[in-house]
């Protein structure tokens, strides 16, 4: 019995051992992004519906895979045996609608948060031989006529096309493309970013015409960031003396650009301007071509956005016709405008007006057929409709505002839930929707990716199941995220996550480091693999929280939009009140909570360690806008309307008015050339500490944008957040 004892006892000094044993996660790992899931990226299904494309990870190839198997059939273009390739990899492509050619991207730079500039190729398939796009190099937003015969093009602010059956002949659409004064067929820097697209211009279904968005940015003030020679990127330009970069930028309450829609005839190059009755100061955030080549689709809304008017028109009487009209007593989410699609007899529209997104089905004249989906619970993403089998395919949370999954819907309403797992699920299907690539991940498990059937969702191949990623997380100390709820005093249910250290003992009290973005419609706290900076923290022995309080996604309208014309009130309160709920758990130390965030997240944080109950030790706020009033007309009138109407909640939502009552120890971050969230509004608002003798620090970046990225930047940055917690906290 001893000899037993005395094994056992061995046996659990050594399990002891292993445990301990465990590698430590350091703040490269994170910053290099180490314990990054892998996954299958770029999946472009063929026509033929049975295949799907995708660049080769050496990104020198582009190469054809069987969506049943999974198996590579052929490669359709490679760097190495291309005739006249002057290049050796690229980062994306397109296929000629004809299938005749394919259009190859290399040299990518960006501009903004999606335009980007990039040296294009026509890669002539039969001939194995690559043609430059045009002789100028760099163009923006190129894209295929429907005949496969023409690319469109934008460069310098106007629109070009090549013909390739004319020698690839390059001609002009417009001339009076102006950098800050006009801009064709692309979208100004607030559209671009706040309704999320970077070309405005489409070809007609019958390739005779094209149709663009043109705005007239010369009324826009003007916001200039200084630059410096730096590092990473180095501006030689500046060694001696800064420069600027001067752009248009509309501040909440002032001037946009103007928009207008045209249409020009290929062969005739006359141009005209169709009759869209759009109010004064409204937008057009969208245009499409239907099927038919006399119904140009032209999405509009009023200055407030809570007023969408779909309109059909003629390119060539000009003429509009109103379609189809969406109100709200608050505003539309932009997110509904990818979620327009149209088909030969229909379009779809995702809506909220029964308090909740749901996907509705029209017809082409605008009369509402059915509302697909309905329940208390949110369509995040509507994939297609299968006209063969009359099914739609979406992808919802359902199941747990925490989690999404797909799903098909029949003609006669029955449902089938495809991907069936717990966590975050996301689909891409071949074009006859008889298969699907299934992405799947949850809190503590990386990315999973199958080949499925979409009869039943059963799998059919396993692609990516990240075996390597998971025994290293098996081999780290790495602590595991769980999620929990709560009320707060004024009986609001909120959702949270939690990290505990690896190490934890109930026995004691930790420091808990909250984290939070609070944004209208964003979620944090999703059943979704990440190891983050948080992650990293929680090693360092504390608990880490995340609390998504109201004006946040998932959970309807009504808990979305109460923050309406007060933002940062109601999610400052919330995030007040989170912290109270975890300083009253036995473990926790409540005198030493802190709170940080980027961006809105920023904003949250000031307003929470102001908003009067002294709750916070320390804060972090990085990128923080400080006043609504420096932010963009789009993003901001969304929410609180201009300033011109709503004075009381700009000035309520506002970090200088409750600056007064900061409390706690504050870290200001802000990188120089922020195109987003300006600079102004950390100097701004350091002055208005300095001169109620607030106590602070601030970081500041050369030359970085809302990123904060390059060189060595990520890992400066988070060694300093890093140092702060620890001596603060």
């Amino acid at each position: 019995m001893k000899r037993v004892i005395s094994f056992l006892s061995l046996l659990l000094v050594l399990n002891i051992g292993m445990l301990s044993a465990k590698e430590k996660l350091t703040l490269n790992d994170i910053t290099n992004h180490s314990f990054s899931a892998k996954s299958i990226y770029g999946v472009k299904p063929t026509k033929d519906g049975t295949g799907y494309t995708q660049i080769s990870a050496n990104r020198q190839q582009i190469i054809q895979y069987d969506f049943r198997t999974g198996k590579q059939i052929k490669v359709l273009f490679d760097t190495k045996t291309a005739r006249d390739c002057p290049f050796s990899t690229f980062s994306d492509y397109q296929f000629s609608p004809n299938g005749r050619d394919i259009l190859i991207e290399t040299a990518k730079k960006m501009i903004y948060r999606r335009s980007y500039k990039a040296k294009h190729y026509i890669y002539e398939i039969r001939n194995n031989k690559c043609v430059p796009l045009s002789a100028k190099g760099e163009e923006e937003m190129p894209t295929f006529s429907p005949d496969g015969n023409m690319i469109g093009f934008v460069r310098d602010n106007n629109i070009f096309i090549t013909k390739i059956l004319y020698d690839y002949s390059v001609s002009q659409v417009t001339k009076d493309g102006q950098f800050n004064q006009i801009i064709n067929g692309k979208p100004d820097w607030v559209y671009e970013e706040e309704f999320e697209f970077n070309r405005a211009f489409c070809f007609s279904p019958d390739s005779r015409m094209i149709a663009y968005i043109r705005f007239d940015e010369s009324a826009v003030k003007s916001y200039s960031m200084q630059l410096f020679e730096g590092s990473h990127p180095n501006l030689k330009q500046y060694t001696s003396y800064p420069g600027f970069y001067t752009y248009k930028y509309p501040k909440a309450g002032e001037e946009n650009s103007q928009v207008s829609v045209h249409s020009f005839d290929i062969k005739s190059h006359i141009d005209k301007t169709m009759d869209i009755p759009l109010e004064e100061r409204g937008y057009i955030p969208r245009i499409e071509w239907t099927s038919d080549s006399t119904k140009l689709a032209v999405v509009t809304m009023n200055r407030n956005q809570n007023r969408l008017e779909l309109y059909y028109a003629n390119p060539r009487s000009k003429t509009a016709k109103l379609i189809f009209r969406e109100k709200s007593d608050t505003y539309i989410s932009e997110s509904c405008l990818n979620q327009i699609k149209f088909y030969p007899h229909n379009f779809s529209f995702v809506s909220e007006r029964d308090g909740y997104k749901h996907l509705y089905w029209y017809s082409l004249e605008g009369n509402l057929i059915k509302q697909v989906t309905k329940g208390q619970w949110e369509v995040s993403n509507f994939y297609g409709y299968d006209s063969r089998t009359g099914s739609f395919y979406y992808q919802s949370n359902e199941n747990s505002p925490l989690e999404s999954q797909v799903f098909r819907i029949d003609k006669r309403g029955r449902k089938v839930n495809l991907t069936d797992e717990k966590g975050i699920n996301s689909a891409i299907f071949s074009t006859n929707w008889e298969y699907f690539m299934h992405y799947v991940n949850s809190a503590n498990t990386p990315n999973k990716v199958t080949l499925c059937s979409s009869k039943k969702g059963q799998t059919l191949v396993n692609l990516e199941e990240n075996k390597e990623l998971k025994a290293k997380i098996e081999a780290y100390d790495i602590p595991e995220k769980t999620f929990f709820s709560f009320t707060t005093g004024d009986n609001v249910k909120l959702n949270g996550w939690m990290m505990k250290p690896t190490d934890f003992d109930p026995a004691k009290k930790y420091p808990v480091l909250m984290y939070q973005y609070s944004g209208p419609e964003s979620q944090q706290v999703l059943d979704k693999y990440k190891v983050s900076w948080e992650t990293y923290m929680a090693t360092q022995g504390y608990i880490i929280a995340c609390i998504d309080g109201r004006g946040t996604g998932g959970r309807g309208a009504a808990f979305a939009k109460c923050t309406y014309l007060r933002l940062g009130v109601l999610e400052a309160h919330d995030q007040v009140e989170g912290a109270i709920y975890l300083g009253n758990l036995p473990y926790v130390d409540k005198a030493r909570i802190g709170i940080w965030g980027w961006s809105f997240g920023a904003f949250c944080t000031l307003m929470s360690m102001s908003e009067g109950r002294p709750v916070f030790k320390i804060g972090i706020a990085v990128a923080a806008p400080t006043s609504w009033r420096y932010y963009d007309t789009i993003y901001t009138e969304r929410f609180m309307r201009r300033p011109q109407e709503n004075e009381a909640g700009y000035e309520e939502g506002s970090a200088f008015a409750r600056a007064n009552k900061l409390h706690g120890d504050l870290l200001l971050v802000h990188g120089l050339a922020d195109d987003n969230v300006h600079y102004q509004n950390c100097a701004e608002y350091s002055e208005c500490l300095v001169q109620l003798g607030k106590p602070f620090q601030m970081a500041v970046y050369t030359n970085r944008n809302h990123g904060i990225y390059g060189g060595n930047t990520q890992n400066h940055l988070y060694a300093k957040l890093t140092r702060w917690v620890k001596e603060h906290l």
